[in-house]
């Protein structure tokens, strides 16, 4: 790891995709990508269910993602493509899974699935999560209906460890199940995640060389 480095991780280069912390002037594109994708995404994500929301409303949410990225709170990226002109989803390293671990969560517009973005960014932040930050464990969760969300951890060798009832919520406010995969340190290096190329960068675009 470079010695300049001092977390956490605010942009990752992949072969087609650039993963960077938010900004609030990011928010057209938010606004844009959500928008478009409302449809596609609301059987999976209840926080869809507020859409449309005026731009002045995604301005604010960008500012609390990146004040909370900045106090290593929540670390929630946006997806861009390599111009950084769209926005093709959204992704992020959440430490609501216990002590030294991350849960990845993710979304894609209706206009880049089946392109296996989900999965380039997924294996990014799985690589990032264990040769930068370092943690023990790493989880996604998912609906069980939800078949293309659940291939992409299949993919990338999490293992299947149980599901959960009742434990989220649908759009409507009903009980949901919940997949849950894991992924822990010692099986990382052979998974095919380790394989990602990537270039990290701090807070101060210096690379970080794990």
């Amino acid at each position: 790891m470079s010695p300049t480095y001092l977390g956490p991780v605010y942009r990752i280069e992949s072969e087609r995709l650039v993963i960077r912390c938010y900004d609030p002037k990011d928010a057209l594109y938010l606004q844009k990508s959500v928008q478009e994708s409302v449809d596609h995404l609301r059987p999976w994500l209840p926080w869809v269910k507020d859409e449309p929301e005026e731009l002045k409303v995604k301005i604010e949410r960008l500012r609390m993602f990146r004040a909370k990225f900045d106090l290593s709170e929540n670390y929630i990226y946006g997806v861009f493509d390599l111009k950084e002109t769209e926005l093709v989803g959204g992704t992020g390293l959440h430490p609501r899974v216990g002590s030294n671990a991350f849960e990845i969560g993710y979304w894609v517009n209706v206009n880049h699935v089946n392109k296996g973005y989900a999965i380039e960014f997924s294996a990014a932040l799985t690589k990032v999560a264990f040769e930068i930050e370092h943690v023990n464990r790493v989880e996604i969760h998912c609906d069980p209906d939800n078949i293309m969300s659940a291939a992409i951890p299949k993919k990338l060798g999490y293992i299947y460890e149980a599901t959960l009832r009742k434990r989220t919520e649908t759009i409507e406010g009903e009980p949901s199940d919940s997949m849950i995969w894991s992924m822990f340190k010692e099986e990382y290096l052979k998974s095919p995640a380790a394989k990602a190329k990537i270039v990290a960068y701090d807070v101060f675009g210096n690379q970080i060389i794990s």
